[in-house]
Parts: structure tokens; C-alpha cells; sequence
């Protein structure tokens, strides 16, 4: 295979139990439409190797390429190095808890081919257990909170996550890639809002869909007994990315009238859960973090921030329209209470 149409990059570590599941609904699709099929395998520890090689061999499965890593480098790292091996058209980032619909493909290449400008797509995100509709991409609160999307009407979102997310070769390029610094969590926010100031679409299809294995890949991340569960070292990489994209990606007047007040809520968020769970460790490792790297990246950060503003041609207005007014982490708290952390 030559030129395949698609390239599917899947970032794995430790996913023995589920890489399965993924590679069979990418085997099955319909349409006869040319893939193939990179597996970055991140030093995994558990039997993953062992699988791909002795399930898929190179020799059944030319397809299937797999890129051996000696060190753990995460998942901006991983999609990295497999986006610069992809011959596709467009790369389509799956994470491996997450299996596609057997129409898939042809559904986002049908909408990747309407677009104008090429631009973002995803699938319609379904719980793997429940079935349940977990979010057809994601709005944004005004500190850059993700919201889910369930409104069947809207197909512009501000952002689609990474388990599932479509996008033109030269486009990813073009943004340059996800940030490594990030590491993990927030990159895909990163380069939807890239991808919007830079006049690019963010979209998410009517039909079809993916399941996803919530929060399995990287812990936390979704509602278990009507609580939220997430984990230190999620939450310290989720707050810091996500005020980092704040910094990059925001209006100037947004920014100055948003950055004080995220970081004042910050302090006191943290403050009141090191307190009312005597955790000293929350604000050291999550949220005094979040200050620490602002100060040690700040010039690097203002320079990248001028770099990305000036190649914006979304207008404000626009730019208002993906962000919602009322904070979402207000409403994840007065609906389920404190999240635990471990």
C-alpha cells in the first residue's frame, strides 16, 4: 500500500487488555478505504509487545506498523513521532481503550471532504459500558474548562479530545504537531484552538460514533457512583496545560480580564481542598505548580503567545461563540460534590 488515504495512530502503554478490541474495529471497517495502522508502544510494562507481535504479524498484517519506544515519553511524544512516519492523507489519533464504529471511516472522510477550509473532526463519544452519549466534542467555560456537547444541532465545537481525533496531515504540520512540553492531557485542546485562530474548522459528525473506555488510559476523568475520581499527577498536568493554553490561545482583553481571576480561584481551590482534605500534597504537586511553571515559562510562553496571535484570523466574536459564561467546575461540584484524588 502506497498511498493510504488515512493514518491511524494509536499511542499505547500498558494497553495488553484493550488493544484488541481497538485494531479489530479499524480491521471491520466499511468502504474499502485505505489505512494504515502505527502503534507507538510507549515502554510498556505489561505483556503489549508480546500481543501485537504474536496477533498481527508483519507478515499477515503489512498494514500494521509499531514503533517501539525504550523510555516512557507520553502521549504529545508518541503521536508525534508516528505522525512523522504517516503516509496518509489525514491522521486519525485513536486512543487504545477506544473502538470505532464500522462506518467510521467513511463517515469522516465524507465530512473531512465537505470541509472549507480543512479543518478538525470527530465522532459522537459513547460511554463502553453504558452505550450512553458521552459528549459530541466540547464547548469551553471561560477558564478553559471543557464542557461536553449534547446538543445534536451544533457541529462547531471548540474542541474535540484526543481519543478520537481526525485531521489533515499537512494541517497537523502546519500547527506543528501537539507541544511536547505539555507531556500528556490539554494537547488536544492546544491544537483545537490553534487549528480555530488560525480560520480552521472544529467539528464533530451527525452520524456515526465511537466508544471509549472513559479515563482508562490515564486514569480519573469521568463519574464513578455519581462521584469524580480523577488522580494527582492528571490533575497537576490538567491544571497547568490548560492555563497554559489560557495564555496562548486567548483575546488579549479576554486573557486580562480572565487570567487574575483563574489564578485567584486557583489559590482558592486549592487552599480549601488542602484543608478539607489535610492534604498537603494538593497544593504542592497540583495547584503552587501551576504558579511555579508560569514563572519558569513565562518568556518562552509570551514569546509562542505572540507567534500564534499573529497568525489569528478568527474575529473575538467568533472565538465567543465556543465559550459558555456559567464556570463548569462550579457545576461538576454543586452536581457531585468534591472529586477524590489519588
Amino acid at each position: 500500500m502506497m498511498n493510504p488515504i488515512v493514518s491511524i495512530c494509536i499511542a499505547n502503554y500498558n494497553g495488553q487488555q484493550v488493544l484488541v478490541d481497538c485494531i479489530a474495529s479499524i480491521l471491520v471497517q466499511q468502504g474499502d478505504i485505505s489505512c494504515e495502522i502505527i502503534i507507538h508502544d510507549d515502554a510498556s510494562t505489561d505483556g503489549s509487545l508480546a500481543l501485537l507481535s504474536e496477533r498481527y504479524p508483519i507478515a499477515r498484517y503489512p498494514s500494521i506498523t509499531v514503533l517501539e519506544s525504550r523510555e516512557n515519553v507520553g502521549f504529545c511524544v508518541s503521536n508525534n513521532r508516528m505522525a512523522k512516519v504517516a503516509r496518509g492523507d489525514y491522521l486519525l489519533l485513536l486512543n487504545n481503550d477506544a473502538a470505532l464504529a464500522p462506518d467510521a471511516l467513511v463517515t469522516l472522510l465524507a465530512a473531512a471532504q465537505a470541509q472549507r477550509p480543512p479543518g478538525i473532526l470527530t465522532l459522537p463519544q459513547l460511554d463502553w459500558d453504558t452505550g450512553s452519549l458521552v459528549d459530541r466534542g466540547c464547548l469551553l467555560d471561560p477558564f478553559y474548562n471543557p464542557l461536553p456537547n449534547l446538543d445534536p444541532l451544533r457541529g462547531d465545537v471548540a474542541m474535540v479530545i484526543g481519543a478520537c481525533l481526525w485531521i489533515p496531515r499537512s494541517l497537523w504540520w502546519e500547527l506543528g504537531g501537539f507541544p511536547e512540553w505539555f507531556e500528556s492531557v490539554a494537547e488536544d485542546m492546544y491544537l483545537c484552538c490553534r487549528a480555530r485562530l488560525a480560520g480552521h474548522p472544529v467539528q464533530v459528525t451527525t452520524h456515526s460514533h465511537y466508544r471509549h473506555r472513559q479515563g482508562l488510559s490515564f486514569g480519573g476523568n469521568r463519574v464513578a457512583g455519581n462521584r469524580l475520581s480523577t488522580t494527582y499527577r492528571r490533575r497537576r498536568l490538567s491544571e497547568r496545560n490548560k492555563t497554559y493554553v489560557m495564555v496562548l490561545c486567548s483575546p488579549a482583553l479576554r486573557l486580562w480580564l480572565t487570567l487574575p481571576m483563574h489564578l485567584l480561584l486557583l489559590a482558592l481551590e486549592g487552599a480549601l481542598l488542602t484543608v478539607i482534605k489535610r492534604d498537603a500534597r494538593l497544593w504542592f504537586e497540583i495547584y503552587a505548580n501551576v504558579f511555579k511553571s508560569l514563572v519558569a515559562e513565562g518568556r518562552g510562553l509570551w514569546c509562542r503567545r505572540s507567534e500564534i496571535q499573529a497568525s489569528r484570523v478568527l474575529s473575538v466574536a467568533c472565538h465567543e461563540k465556543s465559550m459558555t459564561r456559567f464556570p463548569h467546575k462550579l457545576r461538576l461540584l454543586l452536581r457531585h460534590g468534591m472529586p477524590g484524588i489519588r
